[in-house]
């Protein structure tokens, strides 16, 4: 599974704490800085390759896949993708099939299909909300940490795999 996120400067806010009858006060800076979270998950070992961009072209996506092909070096490759413009781009899906990586276009409007989706929704939850943004690449690293420091199986968990009625067996 083969999937983006945005890191914004603004966190995500699930709860605040305050005194009983006074509005809380959150801190919003106005800045509209973001950092790219690119992540390619193997849904039947658990292991994860990230990257951490600027923006999200055509080209820091195959930079992407390159950078997956390299790590899973030898392997069969099929990469399930939304149908985000950078993933259908013809220059993308040729520079996959160079790589020896068959692509697999998830239907329109279908995230809980993409297990990468799930991994971020607990990633932004557990590792950047409710916390002030100090540099988006602090930001992004703590994200990266938090995917990382998880053992395969709590990814392959979070990710939705070991539901019992993941769409994809392996």
């Amino acid at each position: 599974m083969l999937d983006e996120t945005i890191i914004t400067e603004t966190p995500p806010l699930y709860c605040c704490y305050g005194h009983v009858g006074q509005q809380v006060r959150v801190p919003i800076t106005g800045n509209r800085g973001k950092r790219i979270l690119h992540g390619a998950l193997n849904v039947g070992s658990g292991d994860v390759e990230l990257m951490v961009s600027q923006e999200w072209t055509q080209l820091t996506h195959q930079l992407f896949l390159t950078q997956v092909r390299s790590h899973w070096r030898g392997w069969n490759i099929v990469l399930f993708e939304d149908r985000a413009g950078q993933h259908t781009a013809e220059d993308s899906l040729d520079w996959a099939a160079r790589l020896n990586m068959e692509v697999r276009l998830l239907p329109r409007a279908t995230p809980e299909l993409n297990a990468m989706d799930h991994l971020w929704r607990h990633t932004k939850r557990d590792a950047l909300s409710n916390r002030p943004t100090q540099t988006m690449e602090k930001s992004a690293c703590d994200a990266c940490w938090y995917i990382l420091n998880l053992r395969p199986q709590e990814r392959l968990r979070h990710a939705g795999v070991l539901s019992g009625d993941f769409w994809l067996t392996t």
